[in-house]
């Protein structure tokens, strides 16, 4: 677990990624999906920045919370499943049956691609 939360500053930000006939400008904070650019919201862009970089990971909601919004104390929240589900709005085909970021029950989520 502590690998997996090393400093930034030891390797270099991932900038873009691509699967699936999807491609992540992680820079430019967009989508492009079907010829179709997709704007990202700063937080998502964040959290699919490190779902990617942990790809086949299962990561649970509190190491997100501290993670991706550096919250130092874990409140209840459920910030997590929100940006989640707008993420899977814009890169899953079907949102309800996610081929991505996939739920692990009673885990956290896990990025499959």
């Amino acid at each position: 677990a502590l690998l997996r939360r090393s400093s930034p500053a030891t390797r270099p930000a991932l900038e873009s990624y691509a699967f699936d006939g999807i491609h992540v400008d992680f820079v430019k904070s967009r989508i492009t999906k079907n010829g179709k650019s997709i704007v990202l919201g700063e937080r998502e862009c964040r959290l699919l920045r490190y779902l990617v970089e942990r790809k086949g990971l299962v990561l649970s909601r509190d190491e997100l919370l501290q993670e991706v919004w550096e919250y130092k104390s874990i409140p209840l929240t459920r910030t997590v499943d929100v940006h989640i589900a707008w993420l899977r709005q814009k890169i899953e085909d079907d949102p309800k049956n996610p081929q991505f970021i996939v739920t692990v029950h009673g885990q956290g989520y896990r990025f499959a691609r």
